[in-house]
């Protein structure tokens, strides 16, 4: 049953249907293949109970606040005011780069809107001052997955949802392990400048650094504040602070005089076209998730994996690398949405935290958004530069790829990474 419904997925994919029909298809087939009764019938109600889920909201408000963000200018004081402070150090404007995406990955939720907003602010000085393009595109693509991991991040709603884990839980799950990773990225862009100092490009006048010009990051702090501060504050759920945090983006557009009927109609737009996209895979995503469970697929692959006497560790590793293989073929949030519902109990039934594993998880498909060919981050990137190889942008992204590894790597050895601030919180609650 299972390698039935893995090659079928696979056909599907690989004939070209979107990702939503595929998983659609996929549902139906099966359920007339394995059900006593065809699922059909049930289709309006799953996708009914699946779209009125209240946590779903805060999807399409976080891709408007950061649609509002770029759009108002927010982003690029915010790039001008880290700029002096971290560009000092050999790497020169690569550490500006991974830094700023930090930042804004704090407020848009999104990798996809973390690379373009950054690397449009980025991509005139690499030319400008001289960086070599594969290592300061690749700080770019790399920096942009942090969009995901470091809160509030729309693909922990989505994991939260699909896994039944409590969304506030990842936030204070994924903070360490977001400000580690943009720490590893800085370090491997230190390592190689320091080891071939041409790729850091040429020497250049830099402002000086002072408290003052710092003012660029208080919109951004605010939004954080707003967001993440409400949720731990108990004055909100995360649907209800994604809606704070949309407020507060309105309120930063207007003060810097950006906010216009234009600007609105474009965030509008962008925000439709997203949003429809993710919640036709998340819906077909749920039919298919009620259709396994009631043929007994899910129950079957645990059974499977709990009777093969292996190691944990062994479990996790060829998961790992079937995540790693899958982010080669297939976009994040499809890979996110397919999987899910299969992976998480195998994982209990091995014995890890599901809240530990939605880290592990968002970070393997952070590996994704820029593992080619169709690594997201790496095609934002490109697009954005407009000219060069492709090749470049892979290659660049390659030791940012083997830092994501090493972060797998101390969250099995250091589990506390992920788990110590939601076990704090809630022995301070």
């Amino acid at each position: 049953m299972t390698a039935v419904a893995t090659s079928l997925l696979v056909v599907l994919l690989a004939v070209g249907l979107p990702v939503g029909v595929a998983l659609g298809i996929l549902a139906v087939i099966l359920g007339n293949l394995y059900a006593f009764i065809s699922p059909l019938p049930a289709l309006g109600d799953v996708m009914w109970g699946a779209s009125t889920d209240f946590l779903l909201t805060a999807v399409p408000m976080f891709i408007l606040m950061g649609e509002i963000l770029l759009r108002s200018g927010a982003a690029s004081r915010m790039y001008e005011a880290v700029d002096p402070w971290v560009s000092r150090i050999p790497g020169g404007l690569m550490h500006t780069n991974i830094a700023s995406c930090a930042l804004f990955a704090a407020t848009s939720g999104s990798s996809v809107a973390t690379a373009a907003t950054i690397s449009t602010l980025a991509v005139p000085s690499m030319r400008r001052y001289g960086y070599n393009p594969p290592l300061f595109l690749g700080s770019l693509a790399a920096g942009g997955t942090l969009g995901i991991l470091i809160p509030p991040s729309i693909n922990m709603i989505i994991y939260g949802v699909l896994a039944d884990v409590s969304v506030s839980d990842l936030y204070l799950a994924g903070v360490i392990p977001g400000l580690a990773m943009a720490g590893l990225f800085s370090l491997v862009v230190l390592a190689l400048c320091l080891a071939r100092p041409g790729l850091a490009g040429e020497r250049r006048d830099r402002q000086p650094a002072s408290l003052r010009g710092l003012s660029g990051l208080l919109p951004i702090l605010f939004l954080f504040a707003l967001v993440v501060g409400s949720i731990y504050a108990g004055l909100a759920t995360p649907t209800e602070a994604a809606a704070l945090g949309l407020i507060g983006a309105l309120v930063i557009a207007m003060g810097r005089r950006q906010l216009s009927w234009a600007l609105l109609r474009g965030a509008f737009e962008g925000t439709a076209r997203t949003t429809a996209m993710v919640m036709f895979i998340v819906l077909a995503a749920y039919f298919l998730n009620f259709v396994m469970v009631n043929i007994g697929l899910t129950t079957a692959v645990t059974a499977l994996v709990a009777d093969l006497q292996v190691p944990p560790l062994v479990v996790l590793l060829a998961i790992v690398v079937l995540y790693l293989v899958l982010g080669c073929f297939m976009d994040t949030l499809s890979m996110m949405i397919a999987t899910t519902p299969i992976v998480v109990p195998i994982v209990v039934q091995a014995g890890f935290d599901p809240l530990w594993f939605g880290i592990v998880f968002v970070i393997l498909i952070e590996a994704a958004l820029i593992t080619p060919p169709v690594g997201m981050n790496l095609f934002i990137v490109q697009s954005v530069r407009g000219e060069g190889v492709f090749r470049d942008v892979v290659i660049g992204s390659l030791p940012f790829l083997a830092m994501m590894l090493v972060m797998i790597g101390l969250l099995v050895i250091w589990p506390g990474l992920a788990l110590w601030l939601p076990s704090l919180w809630k022995g301070s609650a």
